[in-house]
C-alpha cells in the first residue's frame, strides 16, 4: 500500500507575527520549485503541500523535508514565515480571514458565512491507497474507532485567539462546525456513500463531494482512503510515525473478515471530543468498548492491532518508537504550552512551530 500527506501551514509575517495574507505571491515562487504538489487553500494566509504516493517511509521523510523547505524559501523571498499549528495562536485579525480569490473558495465562503473566515486552521492528511471502492467503504466502517488515538497523538492546536483553550487540539473544534465533519456515520456499500454525498450536494448543504469532510473518507480525486482528523505537525518524525500508523491500520482493516461493527455514531464523536479535549494528558475513551484508559495504555493498544501489518513491512520498530517519542515526549500541543510556560509570550509558541530552512521547527529540533 502506498502512502502520501497533504500539510496546510499558515503564512506568518516574518517581523510581525502575525496571520500575512501573501498566499499570491507565495505561490508562484512555489510552485516554481515544487510544481503542482504545491497548492493554495481556503484562506490567504495558508499554504498547501501533497506528496507523491511513497511505499518507503525514508521516501517520504525525504519528500516531507524537501517540500517544507521549498515553503519555507518561497515564503521567505515575500518577507513570511511558514508556521506548522493546527491553529493561529494569536488573535487572527481581518489579514487571518481573507478568502483565497478563486470561484470554489469565494463560492464556499458565500454559503457559510463567517464560518468560513474563521476556518484559519491546518490539518494533515493522509492517504492509503485503496483503489477497490467497496474496499475503502468496509476499511472506513471500520477505521472510525481508532481516530481519537490519531487524534491525541497528533494534536497541536492548544491556542485560539490569543488565549489557551483548554483543548489540546482546538482545531478540532473549529472545523466540528461544518456539517459534514467528525466521524462518518455508517455505510453499507459505496453507493450508499455517493447517494448520500449527492443527496447533501442537491440540498445545497455542501456546494460539491469535495465538502465531505468527515475525518476519514474515500477520497474524490485519488484511489485512496484518506484520514483527514490530524493536526498539521512540526516535526517530521511525527508526521512519518502517523503516516506509518494509518497505513498500518487500513491494511490491518482491509484485511479484516468479519463484518464491521456499527459503532455508536455519538460514542465516536465523543471520544473525539474526549482526544480534542485532553490529547495525551488525560485518559482517552475507546469506540471499540465505551471505556477510558490511560492514553498510554490506548496507544500501546492501537500499536498492538497494527504490530502484524507493521512487522510485514518491517516498520515495527521504527513505528514504535516515533510513537514511544510522542508519548514521552509530549504531542505538539504540549510543546506549544511548554514553550508559552517559560515567558508566557505567544511570539515564543509562534517561533516553536516556524519551520526552518531545513524544514523542521526552528526550535526544540532533536539532536
Amino acid at each position: 500500500m502506498l502512502v502520501g500527506v497533504e500539510e496546510e501551514f499558515l503564512l506568518v509575517d516574518g517581523h510581525t507575527g502575525a496571520p500575512t495574507p501573501r498566499i499570491e505571491r507565495v505561490i508562484p515562487k512555489a510552485v516554481a520549485l515544487a510544481g503542482d504538489q504545491a497548492q493554495e487553500e481556503l484562506h490567504q494566509a495558508q499554504i498547501e503541500h501533497a506528496t507523491s504516493p511513497c511505499d518507503s517511509l525514508d521516501d517520504l521523510r525525504r519528500e516531507l523535508g524537501d517540500l517544507r523547505r521549498t515553503f519555507a524559501r518561497a515564503a521567505a523571498a515575500e518577507g513570511a514565515v511558514v508556521v506548522a499549528s493546527g491553529t493561529y495562536p494569536g488573535r487572527m485579525g481581518d489579514a487571518g480571514q481573507r478568502i483565497t480569490p478563486k470561484d470554489r473558495y469565494e463560492a464556499m465562503a458565500e454559503a457559510n458565512s463567517i464560518l468560513a473566515r474563521e476556518q484559519l486552521i491546518c490539518g494533515c492528511h493522509i492517504h492509503v491507497s485503496v483503489p477497490d471502492p467497496e474496499r475503502a467503504i468496509s476499511v472506513m466502517n471500520r477505521i472510525r474507532a481508532w481516530l481519537p488515538y490519531l487524534l491525541a497523538l497528533s494534536a497541536n492546536s492548544p491556542f485560539w485567539e490569543g488565549e489557551d483553550t483548554g483543548f489540546a487540539s482546538y482545531r478540532t473544534e473549529v472545523w466540528s462546525r461544518w456539517p459534514t465533519s467528525g466521524p462518518p456515520g455508517y455505510f453499507h456499500s459505496h453507493e450508499e456513500y455517493e447517494r448520500l454525498l449527492g443527496r447533501l450536494v442537491e440540498a445545497k448543504i455542501i456546494i460539491d463531494k469535495k465538502m465531505a469532510y468527515w475525518d476519514v473518507r474515500p477520497s474524490e480525486a485519488q484511489p485512496t482512503i484518506e484520514i483527514r482528523v490530524n493536526d498539521v505537525m512540526p516535526r517530521i518524525d511525527d508526521v512519518v510515525a502517523m503516516a506509518g500508523i494509518v497505513r498500518g491500520l487500513v491494511a490491518s482493516c482491509a484485511e479484516a473478515s468479519s463484518a464491521p461493527e456499527d459503532y455508536r455514531w455519538e460514542l465516536l464523536r465523543a471520544a473525539n471530543w474526549r482526544a480534542a479535549r485532553s490529547g495525551l494528558s488525560a485518559d482517552l475513551v475507546s469506540p471499540l468498548d465505551g471505556r477510558r484508559r490511560p492514553a498510554s495504555v490506548a496507544i500501546e493498544e492501537l500499536l498492538g492491532h497494527i504490530g502484524p501489518a507493521l512487522e510485514e513491512r518491517g516498520e515495527r520498530a521504527e513505528i514504535g518508537a516515533l510513537t514511544e517519542a510522542i508519548v514521552r515526549g509530549g504531542n505538539g500541543a504540549a510543546r506549544q504550552r511548554a514553550a508559552y510556560g517559560r515567558r508566557q509570550k505567544l511570539g515564543d509558541v509562534i517561533e516553536s512551530v516556524t519551520l526552518g530552512d531545513d524544514g523542521h521547527p526552528r526550535s526544540g529540533r532533536r539532536t
